[in-house]
């Protein structure tokens, strides 16, 4: 096996995701969601094999991917309770033997977590962004924001699929109660003290270690665009309607349901934003690796950025307001993303073969 893993013709690459035994037993590269990143890997020359995580048979995992030349990790932050506390130090691990590691827990930690929101809030996509590094000061200064800016989202550092983030307004005629919407699909608003919600909200100093404050976007009706990244370059667009944050309609048999539309998937040459491109690819991603002291070679093979629409500027034209950066499973993925991901692979084992060699 380490034999094949140096072969000056052929590259060797796992596609790591979470799942229990018997998706480890039964996984294969014809049943996987990432079919089509496979069949893109083996177009260019690449060995792709599916490799299944569980805390339970980690050590199995790292003998796996130690006899590869590279491991694309596909595991969510936060998956049916279970965190990366484990898997994120194993990678390291293995990254620091030899095999390349896309995307690495030290990137992750520096642009696919909430405090980017914070560091780059200096950016064009940047706004009135705070960060809380204890339960201490989230107390003593949240309040008075609140009040005085009107309403706020606040987001845990580490997370998905709208855990810890939440919507807070302050109501009328007091200081002590308000309404919060959580992000997680089925919430209902509920009006709570705010000693409630600053006390729910303190778990979130523990692992992640932090919460980011941001202005609430009155144009979150009109949706959310996701911008697909391949290591600096786009590689296609997700448009969506999205239902979090936004309270349901009044019932009654006239009222329109509120539901999430579909994601309409674009390529990176779609008309309607080369705008948007043209700031990620020359102004924002260049700026973004500047402050956070990152490299091209080092941004995630997949990634994306989400972003809400802000103000229009003088112009009447749209802004865009980053939502959040997701960089440890991004998927589903446009179609042309595949063939980005294997170009970029391909790049980036190439480099880390010249790198060994000392070319």
């Amino acid at each position: 096996m380490d034999t094949e893993r140096h072969s000056p013709l052929r590259h060797t690459v796992a596609i790591l995701s979470r799942g229990d035994a018997a998706a480890r037993r039964d996984a294969t590269a014809q049943n996987s969601r990432f079919v089509r990143v496979f069949e893109a890997l083996g177009a260019v020359g690449i060995d792709a094999r599916p490799v299944i995580y569980d805390e339970s048979f980690a050590d199995a995992v790292r003998d796996q991917l130690l006899a590869v030349d590279g491991v694309l990790v596909w595991v969510d932050p936060i998956h049916q309770g279970k965190t990366r506390e484990a898997l994120d130090p194993m990678l390291r691990e293995v990254a620091a033997q030899g095999p390349w590691v896309s995307a690495h827990p030290d990137v992750i930690l520096k642009m696919g977590v909430k405090d980017v929101l914070y560091r780059t809030r200096h950016l064009g996509w940047g706004a009135d962004t705070y960060r809380y590094d204890t339960a201490a000061s989230f107390r003593a200064e949240f309040p008075s924001r609140l009040q005085a800016n009107g309403p706020r989202v606040l987001k845990q550092n580490r997370g998905n699929g709208g855990q810890g983030v939440w919507k807070i307004e302050a109501l009328a005629n007091t200081d002590s109660v308000v309404r919060i919407l959580h992000a997680q699909r089925g919430s209902m608003p509920e009006d709570v003290p705010l000693d409630a919600l600053l006390a729910r909200c303190e778990p979130y100093f523990g692992w992640g270690g932090c919460i980011i404050d941001q202005p609430f976007q009155p144009r979150l009706p009109d949706g959310m665009i996701r911008c697909y990244m391949s290591g600096a370059k786009v590689a296609g667009f997700g448009q969506q309607r999205i239902k979090a944050l936004i309270p349901p309609p009044p019932e009654g048999p006239d009222a329109p349901e509120a539901q999430p539309g579909p994601r309409i998937m674009h390529g990176p040459d779609a008309s309607q934003f080369q705008a948007l491109r043209r700031s990620m690819e020359d102004e924002w991603t260049p700026q973004m690796m500047d402050t956070l002291d990152l490299d091209e070679p080092s941004l995630p093979v997949i990634w994306d950025a989400d972003f809400l629409y802000g103000p229009r500027n003088a112009a009447g034209a749209d802004t865009y307001v980053l939502c959040e950066i997701n960089a440890s499973s991004c998927f589903a993925i446009p179609d042309e993303a595949p063939a980005a991901i294997a170009r970029t692979v391909g790049q980036r084992l190439l480099r880390t073969r010249e790198v060994r060699s000392g070319a």
